[in-house]
Order: structure tokens, then sequence, then C-alpha cells
């Protein structure tokens, strides 16, 4: 355990009663709800698996190497133009879930399978575009729970969306819910956990 952690552990085991209300959570924005009668979006990972241990690998600067999991999402609904990816903490102490990632994906890889490889979302990636995200940050940030507060469930939604929309043109979340507004055409969601 690095000495940051060892100082903070105190205080995350002061705050294991206090968790975000899940109410909050982006699956809940009326902004994202689908337009079409295509059906929730099935989503896996080669990294985990539903509601399991989300690898160390996989962990935010900190906390591990920050390398962005594999996502598939299978079949899409005819006219989809480009993948939301929103990667939630929804066990945070604190009135709101963190937001770790927001990006703008193409709806399949380079090889033509409708997902992104394990370590993809890296600066570099230009299929990949960022909208900032909590605190500004812009770019894959992996789960990294408080020290000492237990564990934490982090979901990884995916959007089919039937436009493609410009990252610059939102500076955050909520500009990003009112561009995508009507545009949702299906979704679904990996949840995968961490112990601090």
């Amino acid at each position: 355990m690095a000495l940051v952690d060892w100082l903070i552990t105190p205080l995350g085991w002061a705050l294991r009663g206090k968790r975000t209300d899940p109410g909050g959570s982006v699956q809940f924005a009326p902004q994202l709800g689908a337009t079409g009668s295509f059906g929730a979006l099935t989503i896996t990972s080669p990294s985990f698996g539903a509601d399991q241990e989300i690898p160390r690998k996989h962990s935010g600067i900190g906390r591990g190497p920050n390398v962005s999991p594999g996502l598939d999402w299978g079949r899409l609904p005819e006219g989809t133009e480009q993948i939301l990816l929103i990667i939630e903490d929804t066990d945070v102490p604190m009135a709101q879930p963190i937001i770790h990632t927001i990006a703008l994906l193409e709806p399949a890889s380079p090889t033509g399978v409708p997902g992104i490889p394990e370590g993809a979302m890296t600066p570099g990636n230009l299929r990949v575009h960022y909208v900032p995200a909590f605190r500004g940050w812009v770019g894959y940030s992996g789960p990294r729970p408080l020290p000492g507060h237990g564990v934490h469930h982090y979901g990884f939604h995916v959007y089919a969306l039937d436009t493609v929309i410009d990252a610059h043109a939102a500076a955050g979340i909520r500009e990003l819910l009112e561009l995508v507004h009507g545009h949702v055409l299906a979704s679904g969601v990996l949840t995968g956990t961490q112990r601090s």
C-alpha cells in the first residue's frame, strides 16, 4: 500500500456508510433514453465479467497502470453512427456519482469488430474523442476507489447514437447530455467492481 493510501484509509473507513444515491447515475438521465425499439445492447469485456472484479491493471493512476479494458457491444441498431461510452463510480461518498471517462468512439474497431480492444483508449488514438469528465479529466481514468471505503461499482455505459457528436462542442457531461438528447438508439451497461 502506498503511503498516501495508508494515510487516507482512516477517512475511507469513516465514510463507509456514505454512498452516492444510485438514482443520480447517468443510467437514469432522461436525455440518454433510447428512442428506438431495438432493445438493450449486450456489453461484455474480455477483461472482466459482469459484476466481477476489474483487474488491477485497469485501475487509475496511483493504483494501477491505467490500461483501458476491452469492450464488446455486439450487434448495433441500424443507423448507428457513433458510440458514447461513460464510465462512472456510483459508490463515492459524494452527492453525485463520479464520472471517470466520457468517450465518443467509432462503432467498430479497425478490424471491423463491434467494440474497442484493451488498451485502445490512449491519448494518441485518433479513433477516440474525449469529453472532459470529473474535474476536467480528459482520457481514460480507471477505477480508483477511496482506500478503506469498501467495494465500489463501476458502470461502463454504452450508447448507440444516430449522429456524430463533436467532442469539442461539450465542456462536460451537462452539455453532452443536451447534444445527444433524442439521438440514442439503444444502450447497455457492464458493471464491474473494485475493493479498496
